[in-house]
Parts: C-alpha cells; sequence; structure tokens
C-alpha cells in the first residue's frame, strides 16, 4: 500500500519535478506543510514549500527519499535555498507516520555532517495544496527558473 511523505526543499517547482521522476514515487503534489493559515491562495503564514509525496514502500523507502532529498539541498542552510530565501524556503520532512519521522532522523544522525544540519523533521500539523498555476510548473513551464541544477533534475528521468 503506498505511503505519504511531505518533502520540503526550497522552491517547490524544482523539488516536485525532481521528485516525480524517482522510482518509487507514484505521485506528487506541490503544496505547503505546517503554516497557520488555511487559505489556498495565501498568505502562507509560517508554512514550509514543500512536495506531497506519495510512494510505493516496497519500491523505495523514506531513508532513499531522503538520500534524493540531499541531492537537491543544502541540508546546512537555514531558511535559504539557492537564491530563495525565507520562511518558506526552509528545508524539511514531515509526515502523519511517525516511523516515518524517525527513518528521517536516523538518516540524519547517521552523517558525518549531522550536527550542522538544519533539515526540518516533524509531524506533518496542516498541508495546503499549492494553487493549479504551481502543480508541475516547470513540465508546463521549462524556462522557469529553480534552484536546482538541471543536470540533477536530469538525472532521473528516463
Amino acid at each position: 500500500m503506498n505511503q505519504e511523505i511531505y518533502l520540503a526543499g526550497g522552491c517547490l517547482w524544482g523539488v516536485q519535478a525532481f521528485v516525480a521522476t524517482l522510482p518509487g514515487v507514484t505521485l506528487t503534489e506541490a503544496g505547503r506543510a505546517n503554516g497557520t493559515s488555511r487559505l489556498l491562495d495565501g498568505p502562507y503564514d509560517g508554512y514550509a514549500e514543500c512536495v506531497r509525496t506519495v510512494f510505493d514502500p516496497d519500491a523505495v523507502s523514506v531513508g532513499e527519499l531522503m538520500a534524493y532529498l540531499f541531492e537537491i539541498i543544502d541540508p546546512h542552510s537555514l531558511d535559504r535555498q539557492g537564491q530563495d530565501v525565507g520562511e518558506k524556503y526552509r528545508t524539511g520532512v514531515y509526515s502523519e507516520d511517525p516511523a516515518h519521522l524517525e527513518q528521517a532522523r536516523a538518516f540524519i544522525g547517521a552523517r558525518s555532517d549531522a550536527d550542522r544540519v538544519v533539515v526540518e523533521v516533524l509531524p506533518l500539523a496542516n498541508y495546503v495544496r499549492s494553487a493549479d498555476e504551481h502543480q508541475d510548473r516547470l513540465a508546463r513551464c521549462p524556462d522557469d527558473s529553480c534552484h536546482i541544477p538541471d543536470a540533477v533534475l536530469r538525472k532521473y528521468r528516463g
């Protein structure tokens, strides 16, 4: 049975474009996690831009998803990824499943730089789906920019 995890890695356009190519990922949705407002069109007070990631745990583990996420983020950068700066661009992993959070923490804890990693690992408190204009944005508008290098985005495409 498929499971869900929410991955935040800066601007959601690039994160969604990358995560959608990963083995075992069956669905992605651009959104925002763990903020204080519930409005579809904002303001997105306190939210982290994220990608709702539905995955087959028999095909990809949470640890593997973490390794993929760490390919596209600077895990030491607080509230900034590439040219995008602000609280909404923080990195994080959110889930309603405590086992996912334990696995994410174990992945970080096993790293030699664990003491410098600023990636949030928290229960999903709330989630708001982004407007249609943000869904699969880079697939629809390939000339738009994002902080993830094109070579990384192409790495897992078939």
